[in-house]
């Protein structure tokens, strides 16, 4: 019986095996056995969704390091089916666009194995309950990606590119490392849920504050926010395929569900919401600025994601306050910016995703990305064109497209939360809403 601790391993298993079929059935595109794992494991996890949605729980565990507490306890609720959907949903039409894509001659062998190792790994980060085999997982995302980026190594901007993104986010990963430590220190436990449960106990503890700074290391390196965005741009050497699903969907989230996950544990403090939130609108900003400056599509796509990046980010940090009103109405506004954030996750994995792979079409038929030298494919390419419509109205936010939808709740949220203690006019908060609407 499929589990979801099996889940996340046949991904690992796909990748020790891609290699001995892609030599026994040279014929076969490999890219065909590939997608078969994504597409499986979506629908695996799709089976939970009416479960889930009633408040259901799902758990597995199989004992690793009991002597230490240390066990592989992968647990499915909202939060972290949403995202495992996305690894899998969004990777199924990676793999078929790269199919098309690539050609016969590169080495597919190994692309699509460092692309089931990544797979494997978000899916481990995301499912995960033990801080340290979250950790595990997190290097290992940072490894794969680096594989990846660098899969065209012939070209030195590739494999500069894969070692800045390397380096950022594994320094990242040390410091998120040790924050866990330090919340193992004060609770006794690598269990997530139960640190969760423990909430409230340990804030005055002298390791509370240095751990939250620690852990949001790790997150706004993973996540490219400012000044730790710098590697995003330079991973856009990578294949497209590539561009689209990690640097789009799925690898760069993985801070902003880290900062989701802890939350609960560190939401209720000023220093988090302001930390958060004020990082988040800052990387929106200087995302915006710079992205309307690029004249190579695929840089002015990993500006805007940065922007984006940023804004989820923000709204995450607003959602925190909420923790710090309990249940009132203050905290349903915040518990509304939350929602909204990671409802524009989603969108932005599909419509970035979507518009990363027509660049990658455009870059593919025309052979260059600079928009100086690109003009009237409309009636060359209809069918890309539509794509590319739909996706960049998607994200300017026009009806009818889901953008329009997380953007208006984006707007909405931060008006109404203005009025809150945390954004009093003589405060700097008063600054907010005016940034968020300048960006956007």
């Amino acid at each position: 019986m499929l589990t979801l601790n099996i889940a996340i391993i046949i991904p690992f298993i796909a990748a020790a095996l891609i290699p001995l079929v892609y030599k026994k059935i040279p014929k076969i595109h490999i890219g065909w056995f590939a997608i078969i794992i994504p597409v499986v494991l979506f629908v695996f996890l799709a089976r939970y969704i009416p479960s889930i949605a009633n408040g259901k729980v799902i758990e597995n565990t199989v004992h690793w390091i009991p002597a230490y507490g240390i066990n592989f306890t992968a647990y499915l609720d909202g939060l972290s089916l949403i995202l495992a959907l996305l690894i899998t949903g969004v990777g199924s039409l990676v793999i078929l666009y790269s199919i098309f894509y690539l050609s016969s001659k590169e080495s597919l062998g190994h692309f699509y194995t460092y692309l089931m190792l990544f797979m494997g790994a978000m899916l481990g980060v995301v499912l995960s309950d033990n801080m340290m085999v979250l950790y595990v997982f997190w290097e290992l995302t940072s490894i794969s990606s680096f594989l990846l980026i660098a899969f065209w190594y012939q070209r030195k901007r590739s494999r500069d590119g894969a070692r800045k993104s390397l380096l950022i986010t594994v320094a990242g990963g040390f410091g998120m490392l040790v924050g866990f430590l330090m919340v193992y220190a004060m609770t006794g436990t690598w269990s997530i849920r139960e640190v969760v449960a423990l909430a409230g106990e340990f804030t005055d503890h002298g390791l509370f504050i240095p751990a939250m700074l620690l852990i949001l290391l790790g997150a706004f390196t993973k996540s490219a926010q400012f000044p730790f965005h710098i590697w995003l741009p330079d991973a856009m050497e990578a294949p497209t395929p590539v561009s689209a699903y990690l640097h789009s969907a799925t690898m760069v989230k993985a801070g902003i569900y880290l900062v989701a996950r802890f939350t609960p544990i560190f939401g209720g403090e000023f220093s988090w919401f302001w930390l958060v939130t004020g990082v988040g609108i800052f990387t929106l900003f200087w995302g915006s600025f710079n992205a309307v400056r690029q004249t190579d599509l695929k840089a002015l796509l990993a500006y805007s994601t940065i922007s984006q990046l940023g804004m989820i980010m923000s709204m995450f940090g607003m959602g925190s306050a909420a923790l710090h009103f309990g249940y009132s109405v203050e905290s349903t506004f915040y518990t509304q910016a939350a929602f909204t954030a990671l409802f524009h996750l989603v969108n932005h994995s599909t419509f970035k995703g979507a518009l990363f792979m027509v660049v990658g079409i455009v870059d593919h038929e025309v052979g260059t990305r600079d928009i100086r030298r690109l003009g009237g494919l409309i009636t060359l390419m209809p069918i890309t064109f539509t794509f590319a419509a739909i996706g960049s109205f998607s994200m300017a936010g026009l009806p009818p497209f889901n953008g329009f939808l997380s953007k208006e709740m984006f707007f909405t949220a931060v008006l109404r939360i203005s009025s809150g203690d945390f954004f009093a006019l003589e405060t700097w908060g008063a600054l907010i809403p005016i940034i968020d609407a300048c960006c956007y």
